[in-house]
């Protein structure tokens, strides 16, 4: 079972894209934990991950999360349009793409 962490501004602006990709995950049978943060709370939450989606508007924080993870797990942006249709079909099979491409 994956660990998906997703990190936004103030960790309110994921919780419906949460809900649809939890959804989604229900729907294709897939057993995993999806949880969002604030950018603030990411350094307490990040060891419980095992892949870390950031928002589209927290971007700018990229090369500092992957220096807090020191490449323990791998970190990536949400396509701005997915991010913005709420497709949690898409977000959910994108982290699963991250996870399989990190341990490549």
């Amino acid at each position: 079972m994956e660990n998906i962490l997703l990190v936004c501004s103030a960790g309110m602006s994921t919780s419906l894209l949460v809900t649809k990709m939890k959804k989604a995950a229900e729907e294709n049978d897939v057993q995993c934990n999806i949880w969002a943060v604030s950018q603030s709370e990411a350094e307490s939450n990040w060891e419980k991950a095992d892949v870390i989606l950031l928002g589209p508007q927290v971007r700018f924080i990229e090369s500092k999360i992957k220096t807090m993870v020191k490449d323990k797990i791998p970190v990536a942006v949400i396509d701005v349009v997915t991010y913005g249709r709420v497709d949690g079909l898409a977000v959910l099979e994108q982290a699963y793409d991250v996870i399989d491409a990190f341990q490549k």
